[in-house]
C-alpha cells in the first residue's frame, strides 16, 4: 500500500532529481532518496541500497525542494472560499448584479471579492449597487484589497456615512477588511487547515501570513489544535509593534504556545502606498486624466526609517510593501538608512537606477509574478506614462537580487506553479508574451519559490530538511502548460507526509 498523509516514508524510491547547481551524479536516472529524522541521509541508484522501513514510490516523478509562497493573507485567503466571486466581472452593472444575486453569509452580510474596476466602462455608484442589492449589508472587495466597494446599508452598518460613490480606500478599505475577517476560530480555523492542505497538494511546505492581525496567538492555537501541514512564518504590523519589542519576539522565533516548531515570527509589514487597480501607489509620472494624482505615500520617509529602527533593534526583520516607483525609492532609502534587513513587497513600478540597489542592500524582492499577467492591460493603459521599469523581474535577478515568489493570497490564487509559469512565460490563455525581456530561466524561477529564494538555490541532497514534492514534469524543462497544471503526486514536511495522492 502507498503511504498516507501523516506518515513517514524511510525512502522515496523511483525518483528523479531536478533542479540547479546540482553535483550529484544522477543526470535524469532513478534514485532512491532515503530519510531519518526528518532529513535527506542517503541518495542512490534505485535499488542500490537495502529499502527498509516504509517505502513512497515515486514512479519515476520530479523530486523538487519543497516550495514556499512568501506573501499570503491566510485567514484573507480562507475566507475566499465563502464569498462571491468577483473576477469575471467586466462592468459596475455586472458586478452589483452578482451580489443581489449572492446568498448572503450567516451573519447576514453578502460579500463578494476580486472585482477589477480600473478598465470598466461604466462607473461604481452607490444609487446603481443599492439598486441590485436593497437593505442586505453588501461589501465589494477589490482585487487588490486596497478599495471597497459599499452599498448603504453596509455603509451605515460599518459607520460610515452613504455618499454618492460608497467606494472606500487604502485605510478605511483595510479596517474593512479587518472587521471582515474578525471571524470566531471556529469558523476561521476550519476554513485555514482546509486552505493549506489544498497548498500542500501544490507541493508547498511554508508560507509567510501577512494577515492584519496579532497573528502570534492564531498560530499558537492553531498548531495547538493540530495544525501540521505547512511552517509558517507571520508577520507583525507597526500598530504591534510596541507590543512584539516589549514582549521580546524576534525573527525566527517559534510562536509563543506553539506546539510545534511550525509557526515563527516573521517581519514588520508597513504599508508604504496603495495599489495599481485603485490608482494609489505611488509614482512619479501622474494617472491619466489627473495630473495632480501619482498616488499617495500613507507612510512618510521619516516614520519609515523610525519603524525600521526599532525593528532592526529588536531583531526583526522588515517587509516593506512598495509598489510604485516613489515608494520603491522611499523604502531602499530607508533600508539604506537603517540598517534593516529584509524585503520590498510587490517591487511592480522600479526606477531603473533603483533596480541595483536591491543587491547591492541586501533587499529581498518579494515579488508576485502573477501580478504582471493579471495586470498587464491596466500596466499598459494606467502607467503607460510612466518610465520605470514595471514588473522587472529579469533586471532585479541580473543585478543580484534575491527574488522570493508569492501569490498576495487572494489577489491572485496560492499556487506556485502559476507564479513560476508567469515568470516564466510572461503570458496566460493564449495571448503573446507581455514584457517578455523580463522574463526568467526555470531554474531561478524554481529557487525563487522555495524558502531561501533565487540567491539561496535549494537542493536535494544529503543533509537538507526532508521538506520535498514529486511532481509529474521537470520543472526546468515543462512547458507553459505542463507548468501551470503541474501536479504533485507527494509533499513532504520534515520528513512527513502532508500530501498523497
Amino acid at each position: 500500500m502507498s503511504p498516507a498523509r501523516g506518515e513517514t516514508p524511510a525512502v522515496i524510491a523511483n525518483a528523479r532529481l531536478t533542479g540547479s547547481e546540482r553535483t550529484d551524479p544522477f543526470e535524469d536516472q532513478p534514485v532512491d532518496v532515503h530519510l531519518a529524522d526528518g532529513f535527506v541521509v542517503d541518495i542512490a541508484p534505485a535499488g542500490a541500497l537495502p529499502r527498509t522501513g516504509l517505502v513512497l514510490d515515486a514512479a519515476g516523478g520530479w523530486l523538487t525542494p519543497g516550495l514556499w509562497d512568501h506573501h499570503v493573507h491566510v485567514v484573507q485567503w480562507a475566507l475566499a472560499a465563502q464569498r462571491e466571486p468577483l473576477g469575471a466581472a467586466t462592468s459596475a452593472a455586472q458586478a452589483a448584479a452578482i451580489m443581489g444575486a449572492a446568498a448572503p453569509l450567516a451573519d447576514g452580510r453578502r460579500v463578494g471579492t476580486g472585482f477589477r474596476d480600473a478598465l470598466w466602462s461604466d462607473e461604481p455608484s452607490l444609487e446603481l449597487l443599492d439598486a441590485a442589492t436593497g437593505d442586505v449589508p453588501t461589501y465589494l472587495i477589490n482585487a487588490d484589497v486596497h478599495s471597497v466597494w459599499l452599498n448603504t446599508a453596509a455603509l451605515r452598518r460599518e459607520g460610515f456615512e452613504p455618499d454618492r460613490v460608497g467606494i472606500l480606500r487604502e485605510d478605511p478599505a483595510f479596517e474593512i477588511s479587518r472587521r471582515l475577517n474578525a471571524v470566531a476560530a471556529d469558523i476561521a480555523d476550519p476554513l485555514v487547515e482546509a486552505m493549506a492542505r489544498d497548498a500542500a497538494s501544490r507541493g508547498v511546505v511554508g508560507l509567510v501570513d501577512l494577515d492584519m492581525a496579532w497573528n502570534e496567538e492564531a498560530w499558537a492555537r492553531r498548531t495547538s489544535a493540530g495544525f501540521d501541514a505547512l511552517r509558517v512564518e507571520f508577520g507583525i504590523y507597526p500598530e504591534f509593534l510596541d507590543r512584539a519589542v516589549a514582549e521580546g519576539l524576534q525573527t525566527g522565533d517559534v510562536a509563543r504556545g506553539a506546539a510545534s516548531d511550525l509557526a515563527r515570527v516573521g517581519s514588520l509589514k508597513v504599508i508604504t502606498d496603495g495599489s495599481l487597480g485603485t490608482r494609489t501607489a505611488a509614482t512619479s509620472h501622474a494617472y491619466p486624466g489627473d495630473s495632480h494624482n501619482h498616488g499617495m505615500l500613507t507612510v512618510d520617509l521619516a516614520t519609515l526609517v523610525d519603524l525600521m529602527t526599532r525593528a532592526t533593534g529588536a531583531g526583526i526583520a522588515s517587509a516593506i510593501h512598495a509598489i510604485g516607483d516613489v515608494a520603491n525609492s522611499h523604502a531602499l532609502d530607508a533600508f539604506a538608512a537603517t540598517g534593516a534587513w529584509g524585503t520590498i513587497e510587490h517591487a511592480q513600478l522600479v526606477a531603473h537606477a533603483d533596480i541595483p540597489r536591491f543587491g547591492r542592500l541586501g533587499v529581498g524582492a518579494s515579488v508576485q509574478p502573477e501580478h504582471a499577467i493579471d495586470d498587464r492591460d491596466m500596466t499598459d493603459t494606467i502607467w503607460a506614462a510612466q518610465t520605470a521599469q514595471p514588473y522587472p523581474l529579469r533586471s532585479l535577478a541580473d543585478t543580484g537580487a534575491n527574488l522570493l515568489f508569492g501569490s498576495d493570497a487572494p489577489v491572485s490564487p496560492l499556487d506556485p506553479w502559476a507564479a513560476m509559469a508567469a515568470a516564466v512565460f510572461r503570458t496566460r490563455d493564449g495571448r503573446e508574451p507581455w514584457q517578455a525581456h523580463q522574463s526568467l530561466a526555470p531554474a531561478v524561477a524554481l529557487a525563487a519559490s522555495t524558502h531561501g529564494g533565487s540567491a539561496e538555490t535549494a537542493r536535494v541532497e544529503p543533509g537538507v530538511r526532508a521538506d520535498l514534492a514529486i511532481c509529474a514534469h521537470d520543472p526546468l524543462a515543462a512547458s507553459h502548460d505542463e507548468l501551470r497544471g503541474m501536479t504533485v503526486s507527494a509533499t513532504i514536511l520534515a520528513g512527513r507526509l502532508t500530501h498523497a495522492a
